[in-house]
């Protein structure tokens, strides 16, 4: 298998070989066959230290896809919710009475607004700031990438659950599936620091984004930690036997497929983005990356999978090759699949 893919393999040496990134994580599957990899560095400042197996990462933005998606559709396939419910039905304080679940899930909403000081407020001020933004112009007409919506989602999560959204995560998901090193509270030991800034001085053991600090357990967009092994895990059990049945297989159909609500291919399932492959029998992957330099990619047809962890954030955040790099690996990995 790793003839199959000597090309992403090499691009994915690279990022460490031209200090794009300082160390990577990495499995490519094919249904019970893997080739994985760990090298370079887990960090680079205050000293160079290598990286390791069972390094925990902060997956940023896979939370929303690992965790808060699956715990969403746990919820629309057991009837307690649908996704064409009005959320201001679950958030009465969201006044907006015409943004849906389905919005929130494929980033339709077009919810926005400026939130002074936002980083300084406290867990209370942040949650009444966010229930206050309103809805733009790009409402049911485009996607727009936002994490608010997946905010908003964790908070829907909790009204039903009456439990932060981070604990609910760890209960319907991560312990079901085995995922024993995946957790909201790591020892910071055992993690791969993110970036260093003025102040928080190096971040290792605390999740990176700003909104998933202040708001912690009742966070729903970020704040995951997890291994290569869990995530690993994690994949082969959505593309073989439907997250080791904690979703049924016409839930997991509907995750395989564009469900925004505009006419027309956009390119986004509900909490995962959805990619034509290149083969000779076009069908669609979901895909989803992680802000501090995560991604993973599924094929639910073929049972196959890429999942790759690196922190491209240390020690800056300021690192826009890695972007253009990312891209170049996903094709690059379609075409050799």
């Amino acid at each position: 298998m790793v003839v199959r893919y000597q090309k992403t393999i090499a691009q994915l040496h690279a990022l460490v070989d031209d200090q794009v990134v300082p160390g990577v994580s990495y499995t490519i599957f094919d249904g019970e066959e893997k080739t994985e990899e760990v090298f370079g560095a887990s960090q680079l400042q205050p000293t160079t230290q290598p990286l390791w197996q069972g390094a925990l990462y902060d997956v940023a933005s896979l939370t929303k896809v690992v965790g808060t998606t699956t715990v969403m559709m746990q919820l629309v396939q057991d009837g307690k919710l649908s996704v064409d419910d009005e959320i201001c039905r679950y958030l009465p304080t969201f006044g907006d009475e015409r943004v849906t679940i389905r919005h929130l899930m494929t980033h339709t909403s077009g919810i926005t607004g400026y939130i002074p000081n936002r980083n300084q407020l406290r867990p209370d001020q942040l949650t009444q700031a966010l229930l206050g933004l309103h809805v733009g112009e790009d409402f049911n007409q485009r996607v727009k990438y936002a994490d608010i919506g997946f905010i908003y989602l964790g908070w829907i999560i909790e009204h039903f659950y009456h439990r932060p959204v981070q604990q609910v995560i760890q209960e319907a998901v991560l312990t079901p599936l085995g995922m024993d090193q995946s957790t909201f509270q790591p020892i910071a030991a055992q993690c791969v620091p993110t970036e260093i800034q003025p102040q928080r001085g190096l971040i290792r053991g605390s999740t990176h984004d700003p909104k998933g600090y202040i708001l912690g357990e009742h966070c729903g967009c970020a704040g995951l930690f997890s291994s290569l092994s869990d995530l690993t895990r994690f994949g082969q059990a959505m593309v073989t036997d439907n997250l080791a049945g904690i979703l049924t297989n016409e839930t997991m159909d509907h995750l395989f497929v564009d469900q925004t609500p505009m006419p027309g291919y956009h390119g986004r399932s509900f909490g995962w983005r959805v990619l034509p492959t290149c083969d000779n029998q076009p069908h669609m992957v979901i895909y989803h990356t992680g802000y501090t330099g995560t991604w993973m990619i599924l094929d639910r047809q073929t049972k196959q999978g890429f999942i790759m962890l690196s922190n491209r954030v240390h020690p800056s955040a300021n690192n826009p090759e890695f972007i253009e790099r990312r891209h170049q690996l996903v094709q690059t990995y379609l075409q050799e699949k």
